[in-house]
């Protein structure tokens, strides 16, 4: 039998490499309307999002929205919704991306207390999905459908 890698070569995914974090996440950069970020990969997230904090960093223009976010300890936070942004992964792009926006603060904090880096956001289930992601965990990486 191939190599996992070969077979999705041949049907058109591309290989973005993974960082194993010291909190056991994995870690991914992505670009966002152009500017080099670091998400963390979240396949429970059911959306992409990225903090408060990098609303200017990103050039995001952001509107109010009625979605409450929840997730690592914290629930019922207050978000925004930022529409019409471009996020590129590997050679993997996408036009139109919506993100939601929130306080990302508790997981930043999180993965400063196990000396892990800050991230600019997650990345979650709708990019994954519209991409048609494969992650391979032994190799520490996941492919892209280009």
């Amino acid at each position: 039998m191939g190599s996992l890698k070969k077979f999705l070569e041949q049907k058109k995914y591309t290989k973005v490499p993974l960082v194993l974090t010291a909190t056991n996440h994995f870690e991914i950069t992505a670009k966002i309307n152009g500017i080099t970020g670091r998400f963390i990969l979240d396949t429970g997230a059911s959306n992409t999002c990225v903090g408060f904090d990098k609303i200017k960093f990103f050039n995001l223009t952001s509107k109010e929205s009625k979605i409450k976010a929840s997730g690592a300890g914290a629930t019922n936070m207050e978000t925004l919704i930022s529409t019409k942004n471009r996020i590129e992964i590997g050679t993997w792009t996408k036009k139109k991306l919506k993100l939601v926006l929130f306080d990302l603060s508790h997981v930043n904090t999180a993965l400063t207390e196990y000396q892990a880096l800050p991230v600019d956001g997650i990345i979650g289930a709708d990019v994954l999905k519209k991409s048609k992601a494969i992650i391979d965990y032994n190799k520490c990486c996941v492919y892209f459908k280009k």
